[in-house]
């Protein structure tokens, strides 16, 4: 048996937060936050990474279907699996995030006042061209994952943008 829990006491979500039904129509929860943020604050920083996998290696696990959806990309083809759903998985989708996932960290992409709800945009936590189950709730455009080279692209010059 596969132990995929983060060790207990592990809390990736650095500003005060709350869990509450999400801003987003269909999304059920949502992360949103207690104080103020500045632009180009980390949200959240990865703790307690027990392992990552090949997502090729996932995909032959034969209960994959139902670990996918909690599957999220950290670097290249390296992947992690959190099926106990810690508060960060709360986390939703949006192309118009208000945070910006780059290496497993999630930044402010604006000035965020207390109450706002934390966003990102999954193409950067799906494998190459996987597509999520859902559809965005805005456009209602499907959300397929970047490449890696994408993802680093964007990600990086959109860091670069917020903090100058």
């Amino acid at each position: 048996m596969l132990n995929f829990a983060s060790p207990a006491g592990a809390n990736m979500i650095l500003p005060r937060y709350h869990i509450n039904p999400s801003s987003i129509p269909g999304a059920g929860q949502g992360v949103f936050i207690d104080e103020p943020v500045d632009r180009g604050s980390i949200l959240i920083a990865p703790d307690a990474i027990p392992r990552t996998w090949p997502l090729e290696q996932i995909e032959a696990m034969p209960d994959a279907k139902e670990l996918l959806p909690a599957t999220v990309r950290w670097f290249e083809n390296h992947y992690t699996i959190s099926t106990e759903w810690p508060d960060e998985c709360y986390i939703n989708h949006s192309f118009a995030p208000t945070g910006l996932w780059h290496l497993g960290f999630i930044f402010a992409s604006a000035n965020l006042d207390a109450g706002s709800e934390i966003t990102v945009d999954y193409r950067h936590l799906l494998g190459p061209g996987q597509v999520e189950d859902f559809r965005d709730a805005q456009s209602g455009e499907r959300i397929v994952g970047f490449t890696w080279k994408e993802s680093l692209r964007t990600s990086s010059q959109t860091l670069l943008g917020l903090i100058g």
